[in-house]
């Protein structure tokens, strides 16, 4: 029999912000009673989007409201791929396999979970067709004024997962032990919260007590089972050539690692991880040039992995590569990450072995260390020594 000091001791403290947001909230779910609503997701999700999208979707049903959940890139992380297969989670690429897309029609509203619209190729589709942004979740600094009925943005919490698990900690829905649905969301949520907290050894407190509620339902073994997902070739070839590539200055290692499939982006964010691991190294950068055969469109993402507590990453991220012209910035961060994307452009195009794609990527190669390199001079730079 569960007792109920335990069960309260499992709850976030109560506060003026969270509880007006989770009034809020209700009173958005119930006005919105009977409708269908898109949720879009960055357009390469990562377990915190897509688990917190799930029980968005799963508190979003209690009020009769019908969620489809999608994103416009691919699953190319194994973790990701496991993930997905192995709880059912219910999120699909914007194009399937036969080339079709959904019927934004028959949507009233779109909501948009772990991102703020700029990192996914989604959002313009859900404006073009005229849909309300109903609600933004995220837990990133703000980027832009967000024109939504609830606007839920805490960059103090550390995993849009902890938001989420807050959310049914008040009450807006209860997971049932015994629902196999609810258990495999809950095992989704705790590796979400695990994966953005680096396995909580950043978590905060409100982490920790979301992660404690969470331990009630989730499955150990399952969970386990997506954290053995071994890598692919293709990402321990990007990490063999960020090692042979790097440059190391000032403690922070930075490597360009030249082209990439569209399908294996999560490569990049792996290996800042495995680089950040070496001796006498807080703080590494990968980067290198995405291309998508089938819509020939490229851009230069990368990623910035830190252990060096008093460097902001989103503070870092946007100095060194600013904004577009309409005033986005091109990247950010949270807590000990970032990560930015810039569209290529006018000179997109990909041809195996030509000199123009040789010269091209050494131009952006050069442009890109320029940036970061001025920014970890000793003299002048963001990060500075000890």
């Amino acid at each position: 029999m569960d007792d109920p000091q335990s069960e309260q001791s499992l709850r976030s403290p109560p506060d003026q912000e969270s509880e007006q947001l989770v009034l809020a909230l209700r009173q958005m779910l119930t006005a919105h009673s009977g409708e269908h609503q898109l949720v879009l997701l960055q357009d390469f999700p990562d377990p915190d989007a897509l688990s917190s999208a799930w029980a968005y979707q799963l508190i979003a049903k209690t009020y009769d409201i019908t969620c489809n959940i999608f994103y416009a890139g691919t699953l190319s992380h194994q973790e990701n791929i496991a993930l997905v297969k192995l709880t059912g989670l219910p999120a699909r690429r914007w194009t399937n396999q036969t080339g079709e897309q959904p019927d934004l029609s028959k949507y009233q509203g779109y909501v948009l979970i772990d991102n703020q619209g700029s990192t996914s190729q989604l959002t313009p589709l859900a404006q073009t067709a005229s849909l309300p942004l109903v609600l933004v979740i995220d837990h990133h600094a703000l980027q832009d004024t967000l024109d939504a009925e609830v606007v839920d943005i805490r960059p103090q919490i550390r995993a849009t997962a902890t938001i989420l698990t807050q959310y049914l900690q008040t009450g807006l829905m209860e997971f049932d032990r015994n629902n196999s649905l609810h258990v495999k969301c809950a095992t989704a949520l705790m590796h979400g919260l695990r994966s953005d907290t680096n396995r909580l050894m950043q978590a905060a407190e409100s982490d920790f007590l979301a992660a404690a509620y969470l331990s009630r339902y989730y499955d150990a073994q399952l969970l386990e089972a997506v954290l053995q997902a071994s890598l692919s070739k293709r990402a321990m070839d990007v990490i063999g050539r960020s090692l042979h590539n790097r440059a190391v200055q000032n403690s922070v290692s930075i490597a360009g690692v030249g082209y990439l499939r569209y399908e294996d982006r999560d490569a990049i964010p792996q290996a800042a991880d495995f680089l950040v691991t070496e001796e006498n190294v807080h703080t590494a950068l990968v980067y290198g040039i995405l291309h998508d055969e089938d819509e020939e469109r490229e851009v230069v993402i990368g990623s910035l992995r830190t252990s060096k507590i008093t460097l902001d990453p989103d503070e870092f991220i946007k100095e060194a590569f600013g904004h577009d012209n309409q005033g986005r910035f091109f990247g950010g961060g949270r807590s000990m990450a970032g990560g930015f994307e810039i569209p290529v452009g006018f000179l997109a195009g990909f041809h195996d072995n030509s000199d123009y794609t040789r010269l091209k990527w050494e131009v952006f190669d050069m442009q890109i260390k320029q940036k970061l390199l001025r920014l970890v001079n000793p003299e002048d730079g963001l990060i500075n020594p000890d």
